[in-house]
């Protein structure tokens, strides 16, 4: 049946978000993946879609569980091949019981991939979340042609160019978990990320030191030996609970302090991301970001309004003490126009609705209006009009 999509009658689609099988949705403390997994499924569904979610253990009431909790404990070990292929199986079997499908929305790839477009039931999106390395992309030259796949960026789009690309949707961060409270500011930078070599965390410690700053690293160390290792070496040398703190798993409320009082962020990264989570949710939350410029950082940040680019540590140093002539309003306001859960919906929708797998078509990002409402801001609620002209009133909830 028809539905009301902000103003715009539409018809009403079933769409099956598969998300991966190692964190629930939402996430309870890690979790980029099934963090837009349910801002999307929220996003969705104000738009008067029915949505269902194939996910692990622990997510939402309404979600179908297909793997149990304890198998995270198999990520990055041995057997965590042989859990791909039976959460895949256990798709395949779910597809074929859900009744009629318009759209299946795979966030997982490979084996999921694979037994969501060969059980046939409905067109498949595929969102690419991470690198697309050779081996990565000959695999997905062979999916079936009625897959189509979507970037998460330009930059990541650009590595594979010949692949079968429906649009590029940028990731969105949950705005009502975040606030923006300038007079709260505190002399600290931030690096939330997971500790590791590519994220470049004893670059950030340097930066610190630089500039005579105390340094918050927000961030858990994964159980396996590359980052163990580095994190042996190069980090935990250098944490003294005082001028280097290290955060474990950051979320909630704690998070989100730790991201609105913070004079910038720091995003030294180490190799092309596809995205930066991290750095979406601290311009979000109206604290500047300093990144490496490479991967996707140049689309993320706006020169000179949510952070500054930089080349190297020297760049990084030197561009500390301009962030405070930035103001964290228009940071904040610009980010939550362009990554709000509102945008990324309409985004997908659009191509969920399209229905065109063809090769290569160009999806062009939506306009939405700046955030009006500071006092919104500072208690973690944006109030956004997708209706509304720039110089317009009235206001509606841009949030999941």
């Amino acid at each position: 049946m028809p539905s009301l999509s902000h103003g715009i009658w539409m018809r009403q689609l079933h769409i099956v978000l598969v998300a991966p099988p190692w964190y629930p949705v939402p996430p309870d403390g890690y979790g980029g993946i099934e963090l837009v997994v349910d801002l999307l499924c929220d996003g969705l569904r104000d738009r008067g879609q029915r949505v269902t979610l194939l996910a692990a253990e622990g997510s939402r009431p309404d979600a179908t569980v297909l793997a149990p909790r304890w198998w995270r404990r198999d990520l990055g070990r041995p057997d965590e091949r042989l859990r791909e292929l039976t959460y895949a199986g256990r798709i395949s079997t779910a597809l074929t019981q859900l009744g009629r499908i318009d759209v299946i929305h795979d966030h997982c790839g490979f084996s999921s991939l694979v037994a969501a477009s060969l059980v046939n039931v409905a067109p498949v999106v595929h969102t690419v979340h991470g690198s697309i390395p050779e081996a990565y992309s000959t695999f997905y030259s062979t999916v079936p042609g009625h897959v189509g796949f979507v970037a998460i960026s330009a930059a990541q789009r650009n590595l594979a160019s010949e692949l079968p690309w429906i649009g590029t949707v940028h990731n969105a961060v949950d705005v009502e978990a975040l606030r923006v409270t300038p007079a709260e500011k505190q002399p600290y930078l931030l690096c939330l990320a997971r500790i590791c070599p590519d994220k470049g965390q004893h670059l950030a410690i340097e930066v610190a030191r630089r500039v005579g700053m105390r340094l918050v690293l927000a961030g858990k160390v994964e159980d396996i030996p590359e980052a163990t290792d580095y994190f042996q070496r190069h980090v935990a040398p250098a944490v003294d609970g005082d001028r280097v703190v290290h955060v474990v798993n950051a979320a909630g409320e704690q998070k989100a302090q730790l991201l609105a009082r913070a004079h910038a962020a720091l995003a030294p990264i180490q190799w092309d991301e596809p995205f930066g989570l991290a750095i979406v949710e601290a311009m979000a939350s109206g604290t500047p970001v300093i990144a490496m410029a490479r991967g996707a950082a140049p689309e993320l940040v706006t020169e000179g309004v949510t952070g500054f680019l930089v080349q190297d540590v020297d760049g990084m140093a030197a561009a500390v003490p301009a962030v405070a002539g930035l103001d964290p309003w228009a940071c904040a306001e610009a980010t939550r126009v362009r990554f709000s859960p509102s945008q990324m919906a309409a985004s997908y929708l659009r191509l969920y609705d399209e229905g065109n797998w063809e090769a290569n078509a160009q999806e062009p990002p939506a306009e939405l209006p700046g955030v009006k409402d500071r006092a919104a801001l500072a208690a973690g609620r944006a109030s956004v009009n997708p209706l509304e002209s720039p110089s317009g009133g009235g206001s509606s909830r841009a949030g999941q």
